[in-house]
């Protein structure tokens, strides 16, 4: 049975196919791109978490949150940043049980490099993901 009650067709499967290899392609993309910055893939979005997070919401929670992470596997990837010289961690002023993090200026530098390479390889594939996206329309 199809989720919306509708048939799925030929065409259907193959958009369907396309599309999954272009994000497992701009996967690859954005996973090699790390490890060349000395990352992980998961390092490297908790990274951009953290640095789109409003400052309140810079935690370990938020990134498990952001990241579909357990609480503790949170915890070490933050640690590991940590010790990297990525991310510091303060006291909340609201709440000293609760540490907030933050990004070092080198996380910053190293971000802003890897972000702009990502945006430049989305703007590549935009016509492609926008032909892709038109076919479920």
């Amino acid at each position: 049975m199809e989720a919306d009650g509708a048939i799925l067709n030929d065409e259907d499967y193959a958009a369907l196919a396309e599309f999954r290899f272009a994000l497992r392609q701009f996967q690859a993309f954005s996973s090699e791109r790390a490890a060349q910055m000395g990352l992980t893939p998961q390092q490297h979005q908790a990274l951009l978490a953290l640095r789109a997070a409003p400052e309140e919401d810079a935690t370990v929670g938020y990134i498990a949150r952001r990241l579909l992470l357990k609480p503790h596997s949170a915890t070490g990837l933050v640690d590991r940043l940590e010790k990297l010289g990525l991310v510091t961690r303060h006291a909340s002023a609201t709440d000293r049980r609760r540490a907030q993090l933050q990004l070092t200026p080198s996380a910053l530098d190293l971000l802003a490099s890897l972000s702009a390479t990502h945006r430049d390889e989305i703007r590549r594939l935009r016509p492609l993901l926008n032909q892709l996206l038109a076919r479920f329309a």
